[in-house]
Formats: structure tokens, sequence, C-alpha cells
């Protein structure tokens, strides 16, 4: 039967109190008959190998459960009451072969992609998996709130670039925030529009950034409510249940590999599956076949495929953080569990951008330790590689589990240093003082509290030496100074960044109880957090002594030295060129297509989720449209679309008798609006993410 569009092809009737049917359509050929007219979802080519290749939990009984010997358990999405689109991604659903406009107008559309109703060929399925949380095995967690819906079909003619990286296929689909499965544990199996905004924002951004990551192709939210303390402060609110449709080649995991671990010798917990080695063998198979199809080819010995496969896993993940260290990105919660058996960027929960350069920058409010700090991700990600070793053993030997862990550090920085010199422009030659040169500009950063994203985005203006310069030379220096100075931190922004968060009195008696119960002390903290409050403490008796004039001239001082040291590295990137010209523009393109313009920051998420929650969804949907080219000017999406009437990207949505849930923050609207790619305003310092 022929296709005949969305408007045409298909019938619908809206009855009070009923849901929405597909008319059957008469295709004009007797002997046809009548025939279902399916929507672009309902005719999705699903194929899911998962199921059919690994083991399935047995049982179907709902509820908490430990489940043992399966990698999967099916469940029942949980329907919504009256979902709806809040944005789509056009992008990431054409990676299904969908298109998003179509999507967006099947009545049906909201209910297919939150689980409240099933697709055919999809079969909803929980994924258990261990992981070690903050660094303490936990034993069985799995999909708590996530649903595998099933594995569609990649569509003829996919760019072939975005299959490099996955050559199965097929492209997984799971619904995040579908309610209850075996491993809801104390929870509720639902997210809400906050979580959901952040994730599928930054799902995208992510990949318009290219940092190696999961997809989401849509957000739906809906009159279903549930009850969250957002600050947990004792102040619950009801909140609108939001689903984001994710999209990956797998969402397999290091923890996936923790089922069989044995019984921790700290936490006394073990693995759901402890025992079942054949399991192990069998997902590892699995993996490898689907999304190593090289390494299964090019390796007929089954240790040797083992090792390789590993140094793959290791390679990608040394690549995938020194790709967050140079946008500033920090993950927040890099438990195993979170940790994608690809090299992908996976569950965005507390994460965040950096604004001011700190090394020691905690996005989540909840790491008090500071484990899964900004500077601590490359080794967390080693630690975690580490786990995963012992996870997969006796299939993979631990001495040359040993040796390819060997190498983890000589490449994270191989592909750290590769990407700063694009970030900095040093393109024809690799010199020695370069580490150094980085070293450097990272410290002057945080001398002077300089914004991460704009001051290297401002790099690009820095110009090159030329001969007979030298007059003007100064002037040149002066002028880039100044541009790099404001993006500097104010004085009152120091203090404020420089304030210790633990009370005087607390410190104090730590400090004794390190000297003089040392046991005790390590048992309640850890001399890292101490030393972070007492620097913090020296900074701030620094700072309280000297002038806001005072600190721009220091921080003056600082670039001049530092730029003056980058110009002369510069130099030497046009000796032996015939074309100056041309290796300067090169340059400024390679720079500016490096260091992104606007990045999703916290309170641009937040100016999204405020709307979102008093029923106006256009700044999801103008977010994602900016975000989307992180790197170009865009005229006229500058700033939010509720400052001086401009417009949303989409039709915005007011629910009737929508609640103002903004106790604990002033709206959007009522702030001072700043563009998307400037500093944040000082509003944001307030911004928690747990």
């Amino acid at each position: 039967m022929a296709y005949l569009g969305p408007r045409l092809g298909r019938l619908r009737i809206f009855l009070p109190g009923v849901t929405v049917f597909r008319l059957l359509a008469t295709v004009g050929m007797d002997d046809m008959g009548l025939a279902m007219s399916l929507s672009p979802l309902e005719r999705l080519d699903f194929d899911n190998v998962a199921l059919k290749k690994l083991p399935l939990d047995s049982s179907e009984e709902p509820g908490v459960r430990q489940v043992k010997g399966a990698c999967f358990s099916r469940v029942k999405p949980q329907p919504l009451t009256k979902p709806r689109f809040v944005a789509v991604s056009h992008e990431a659903l054409a990676l299904l072969g969908l298109n998003g406009e179509e999507v967006m107008d099947d009545p049906l559309g909201p209910e297919y992609l939150s689980g409240s109703r099933v697709m055919p060929g999809s079969e909803p399925a929980a994924h258990c998996y261990c992981g070690h949380q903050f660094g303490q095995f936990a034993g069985q967690l799995g999909d708590g709130a996530a649903c595998y819906l099933g594995e569609v079909k990649v569509p003829p003619g996919q760019d072939p670039e975005l299959l490099r990286e996955n050559p199965s296929g097929r492209w997984e689909i799971q619904v995040k925030g579908a309610g209850l499965t075996p491993y809801s544990r104390q929870a509720d199996g639902r997210k809400v529009l906050r979580s959901s905004i952040r994730e599928f924002l930054c799902s995208e951004v992510m990949f318009f950034l290219g940092v190696p990551t999961t997809r989401a192709g849509s957000i739906v939210t809906s009159d279903s409510r549930v009850i969250r303390d957002v600050y947990y402060s004792g102040h619950p609110r009801h909140e609108r249940c939001s689903v984001v449709l994710r999209i990956a080649p797998t969402f397999l995991r290091f923890g996936s590999f923790e089922i069989f671990k044995q019984a921790d010798e700290h936490t006394g917990r073990q693995g759901p599956s402890y025992g079942r080695d054949e399991i192990r063998g069998q997902m590892m198979d699995y993996v490898i076949e689907m999304f190593y199809p090289e390494i299964q080819q090019n390796y007929p010995d089954r240790v040797e495929r083992n090792v390789a496969f590993f140094r793959e896993v290791m390679r990608r993940t040394a690549r995938l953080v020194a790709q967050w260290q140079c946008v500033g990105f920090c993950h927040g919660v890099l438990n195993t569990d979170n940790m994608s058996i690809l090299g992908l960027t996976l569950d965005y929960g507390p994460y965040g951008f950096m604004d001011r350069f700190d090394p020691d920058f905690i996005c989540n409010a909840s790491d008090n330790s500071g484990r899964y700090s900004y500077q601590a991700q490359p080794a967390i990600c080693r630690w975690n590689l580490v786990k995963l070793a012992e996870a997969l053993a006796p299939e993979l030997p631990p001495d040359q589990a040993e040796a390819v862990m060997d190498e983890y550090l000589d490449l994270y920085n191989g592909f750290y240093l590769e990407n700063m010199r694009k970030k900095l422009g040093l393109l024809k030659k690799d010199e020695p003082e370069d580490e150094m040169l980085i070293t450097e500009l990272l410290q002057t950063m945080h001398n002077t509290g300089a914004d991460f994203t704009n001051t290297f985005r401002s790099l690009s203006q820095v110009s090159c030496p030329t001969e007979g310069e030298s007059e003007g030379e100064e002037d040149l220096v002066k002028k880039t100074t100044d541009l790099l100075v404001e993006q500097c931190a104010t004085l009152e922004e120091l203090k404020s960044a420089n304030k210790p968060t633990m009370d005087p009195r607390e410190l104090a008696m730590l400090l004794s109880m390190a000297q003089s119960n040392p046991a005790l002390f390590q048992m309640i903290s850890d001399r890292g957090t101490i030393a972070r409050q007492l620097d913090r403490l020296s900074k701030l008796k620094d700072l309280m002594e000297i002038s806001q004039e005072e600190l721009k001239t220091k921080q003056a001082e600082e670039w001049t030295g530092w730029i003056t040291r980058y110009r002369k590295r510069l130099a030497l990137e046009l000796e032996g060129q015939s074309d100056v010209q041309a290796v300067q523009e090169e340059r400024v393109r390679v720079m500016d297509s490096t260091n992104p313009r606007v990045i999703l920051r916290n309170y641009i998420a937040q100016n999204a989720i405020e709307a979102a929650e008093n029923g106006d969804f256009s700044e999801v949907q103008r977010v994602l449209k900016v975000l989307q080219k992180p790197f170009s000017s865009q005229p006229g999406l500058e700033l939010p679309a509720w400052v001086g009437g401009g417009e949303g990207t989409g039709q915005a949505e007011r629910d009737e008798g929508e609640e103002q849930q903004q106790e604990a923050a002033s709206t959007s609207t009522a702030r001072n609006p700043v563009p998307y790619d400037s500093k944040p305003p000082a509003w944001a310092r307030e911004i928690c993410v747990t």
C-alpha cells in the first residue's frame, strides 16, 4: 500500500474520554481489502539482537528483586497521563530514519516515545548491571528508570561517519523515566522535567561538540506527577513525570560485566550472577562480534582477541576523557556503571561545563570528597578501567590487562596534547615547549579566574608576530591582554568562589582530629578535602587585602607575560612557510572550529527548565537550535526567546492551571538577560545540581 503522507494516509478520530484510534483506510483494490495505515513510528524495523544473544530473565513478576543468571528482564512501561512533546532532536531521530516533523505531528508519537504505548516490534526490557559507586562496590543496580525498547535497523543511506563506531547496523533505543523495573530499588522509576531537559540538551550538544556520546531523540512530559525534594531540604514538591528517548549502538557499560563479581572484601556485596562464568564469555562474544567486528576477524585466538578488545576500550576511554578535559566538561558521577563499553559519554546527571577555570571544579554538589572533580577525571577513568579488567577475568588474563593499562597515561596525554594544540592553533610543529605553554596557560587562567570557554575562544584573536612589527608589538599585546582580562573574574566573584564550604569550627575540629586521632579522622573526612578548605582560606585572606583595580592590574600582568610567550611560539609556526597569510587563516579557522562559542552552561539549562515548568517549551527548543552550531555565531539567536519579544523555535505550550513551581529561585524572566555566549550571570552561582 502506498503511503500518502501524514495528512492523507492516516485518518484520526478524537472522541471525548476515548483514546485516539487509527481508522482503517480503504486502499482502492478489492483484492487487498482493508489495511492499516501505519505511522513512521509504527513502521520502525526492529531487530532486537541483544535479547536473542544474551540471557533473558525467566521471571516476569513485578517488583524489585535480585535477578540471577540474566542480562535483561522483560518489563511493562507504565503509561503517562496526557503525554506531550516538549522537544525533539531532528538530527537524532534521523538516525532511526524518522522525520522530526512527522513524529511531532503524530498524535500517538508522545505515547510511543514515552513507553506509554508499545510500538510494533518493540520488546521492553531492563538491563541488569552492577557498579562501583564512589569507590565502593554497590552490588546489583540495573536500569532502575530506563527501559530498552529494542534495536532499530539502520535505514538505507545513513552517513557512514555516523556508523564508523557503530558497525552493528542497529540503533538501540530506550526511554528513561518509564516507570518501575526489577532494578528500581527504593525509587519510582520516574524522571521529571529538570533532569530530562538537562539530559536531552547535553546529549545533543556533546555530539555537536564532536565528543562521543549517546543521543537523545525527544522529551515527553505529562500530567502524571511525582514528589521530589529538589534540594534535599525537606521541602518536597510535585513535579511532572517526563521521559527522554535515548539512542546509542548499545547502552552496555563497564558495570554490565560486574554482575559476576564475587563478594566484595569491603562491602560484602556480590554480583547477582556470581559463578555464572559462561555468561561472561557469552557477553564478551556478543559485544566484540557486534561492536568490534574487526577485532573479531583479526584475532582468531580467544585470549588475544579479548586483550585487543580491552585495549580498544581503554583507547576510546582515554580519548573520551581527553575530549572532556578540553571542553571543560565534568561528568559528576563517574561510577563504573556510568562508563560505556564503547567509549561514549553515558548517563547525564549532575554534570557541568566549567565556567571559571578551576582544576578542583566539582559539578556534583553530592560529591563532598571531590572524587569526581574535573582534574580527577583522567585518573578515575583509569581506575574504572582497572575494575573492568577485574570483571573480565579470567577471560582477560590479569597480567595482560595490567600491560594494557600501562599504556593508558601516554595515550591520554597524546590525545590531550593533540586537542590542546588545536585549541591553541599550534598546527605546523610539535615543540617540546608546548606542554609547558599549555600548563602556564591553565595556571594563568586559574590565577585570574578566567572563563574556560570564552578564554579559549578569544585566543584566535591573538595575532602571529610578523616581520617589522616590533614597534607595534606592545600595542598588540596590550589589545589582546585587555580582551582576555574581560574574561577574568571580578574581586567579588573570586571572594565568593574561595569562600570555604566548611564551617570554621568544623574545620578546626577536623584539623585537631587529624593530629590526635588519625584513624577516626579517616573515617569521616580526608586530607584532600581539608587541604582544599585551607587553600580557599589562604586565597580568601589574600583577596581581602587588595582592591578591584589592584586585582585587574595583577591579572593584566599575568596575561601579558603569557601572551608574549604564546606569540613567540606562534612565530615558530611561520618558519619556512611561503604563504604566511594562508597559515594564519588556517590557524584561526581550526581554532574557531575547535573552541566553542557557546556551551550548555548551567544557567542556560536552568532558564529553559524554568520556562518549561511554567508550560513554555520554546526555550528548550531554542537552546537546542543554538547548541546544534556551538562554534558559530547565529544572528537572531543571541539571547533567550523571552528577551525583547524574541521568537522561540517552536510553538510554546501553556498548560491550563499550571502551578508556579519556583519557590527556590526567581523565574528566568525576572533576571537580567545575558547572551548565550557570555560569562554566567551572578545568580548562576546559586544553582545547585545533585
